[in-house]
């Protein structure tokens, strides 16, 4: 098949989009396919083409709420030309999606649109947004949803729309590896003690991924006289001014919604924005008494890790270490094998990846009710949710006390996280691949309609065992 696939930004950019549209462009393209991928310019783009998929860039931003601005012309062009057999559009809310309502009509091929969960759903600013949406969604040949039961196919099944499939997330069976065990190397880098628990959490931007709630949660666990690391990792802004800061502030900024900013400066006032958009940096002041091993792990890695803080954690009996990281993407797969419960306080959320990256990696994961996480938790046993609230909004909010008693159960009830990391494992050797999951992509781009088999099991598990 010739097949296009669109999503708002694509490789080197990293996140969670970014990675599913990856994961199957290559796998697609791996398999014989003539594949190629739509998406917004990026300054480290060297070359049109990695790992057989073909890049074709665009200088575009925004959505239809704050504005498209940029080649939408020449995107339009290019979409409605295209001469292939399936075009895959990935995301509502933002450009690659947003700038072919007028156009669809005019589209040749198959056309296959991913919802991904439709974070704005309860935003006002967006309310004429989803008012229009069912009649745009009817002019796709067939959507895929995530979850069985989330707000984009809760919608979409309200609407009367009945031409989808539910194909779940996943992680790469390349990069955690059938056989790939501990190895120790995270523990040596940064002098973790071989007996410490050592807890994790990843994603970015830090402050809607909850990173400060683990911290403040990690900081309430009595732990007795088992030491504890915590490892956040994410983009923490850097600590001094410089063009990369600045370039930071910019990237923060672009990715706000305008009425939404305006919205916060109203609420939170200018030193609360602030506040809210650049946390601050770890203090110095507050190293551990051995900083000559962080100095040593933040010079010698420069390349390898683009900044690294140890904070200490007063503690009435062992220690515990906060280390705020921002590893690269080996460093941080390395980090989810090292880790003994991975912890996840994200405040919006559609199909986390993290969470099948810990089952992927045998790590239990410990999660507030965000997304489909439930969902997740079913499929592949391998972690228990945390009681949490959920605003008007939908952001999803757990008090760090709450979180903090569920962190503790790590300490006491250790076989129980043993069972539950190798049942994660073995949910995502048999069901969560990507390279499972792109076969299911295929089918449906091929014209099938899938509904999932791989998701219907093991029962959800409770803390506690």
């Amino acid at each position: 098949m010739k097949l296009l696939f669109c999503c708002e930004s694509y490789w080197p950019h990293r996140g969670g989009v970014q990675e599913v549209v990856r994961q199957i462009a290559e796998r697609m393209a791996a398999a014989g396919h003539d594949v190629s991928v739509a998406a917004r310019s990026h300054p480290d783009r060297r070359t049109d083409v990695h790992n057989g998929v073909r890049i074709h860039s665009f200088d575009i931003s925004g959505n239809l709420v704050t504005g498209i601005r940029g080649e939408v012309d020449r995107y339009r062009k290019f979409i409605t030309e295209f001469d292939g057999d399936a075009i895959l559009i990935k995301a509502a809310q933002q450009w690659s999606f947003d700038a072919v309502w007028p156009v669809l009509d005019q589209i040749k091929a198959r056309k296959v649109f991913v919802p991904c969960g439709f974070s704005s759903f309860y935003e006002p600013s967006f309310k004429d947004y989803f008012r229009q949406l069912p009649n745009i969604l009817r002019k796709f040949d067939h959507l895929i949803f995530y979850a069985e039961n989330y707000r984009d196919i809760d919608f979409a099944k309200a609407n009367g729309i009945t031409a989808f499939s539910i194909v779940p997330n996943g992680a790469s069976e390349v990069e955690f590896g059938r056989n790939r065990q501990r190895e120790g190397r995270l523990r040596n880098e940064f002098g973790i003690p071989v007996d410490d628990l050592i807890f994790l959490t990843v994603g970015s931007p830090i402050n809607a991924k909850g990173h400060e709630t683990v911290e403040q949660a990690f900081r309430q666990v009595d732990f007795g006289a088992q030491g504890a690391t915590l490892i956040l990792n994410g983009n923490w802004p850097p600590k001094r001014l410089s063009v990369a800061y600045f370039h930071h502030i910019l990237q923060r900024l672009a990715n706000l919604n305008s009425r939404r900013a305006i919205e916060l400066f109203r609420e939170l006032g200018v030193r609360g924005i602030i506040s809210r958009l650049f946390p601050k940096p770890p203090d110095e002041r507050t190293r551990l008494a051995k900083p000559s091993s962080v100095a040593t792990a933040a010079t010698q890695g420069a390349a390898v890790v683009a900044s690294a803080s140890r904070v200490s954690v007063p503690a009435p009996s062992a220690p515990k270490t906060v280390l705020r990281l921002d590893l690269p993407r080996e460093k941080v797969v390395d980090a989810f094998f090292e880790a003994d419960l991975f912890v996840f306080a994200s405040k919006v959320e559609y199909s986390p990846l993290v969470l099948f990256e810990a089952a992927a990696a045998g790590t239990p994961f410990l999660t507030v009710p965000v997304g489909n996480s439930r969902e997740i938790v079913r499929w592949t046993g391998g972690g228990w949710i945390c009681p949490a609230e959920v605003d008007e909004r939908g952001y999803t909010k757990v008090a760090p006390a709450v979180l903090a008693r569920e962190m503790e159960k790590a300490v006491h009830s250790k076989d129980y996280l043993h069972k539950l990391g190798e049942a994660g494992r073995r949910a995502w050797q048999e069901r969560f691949t990507w390279a499972e999951i792109a076969r299911s992509y295929e089918r449906v781009l091929r014209g099938e309609t899938v509904m999932s088999p791989m998701i219907s099991e093991p029962a959800e598990v409770t803390a506690g065992g």
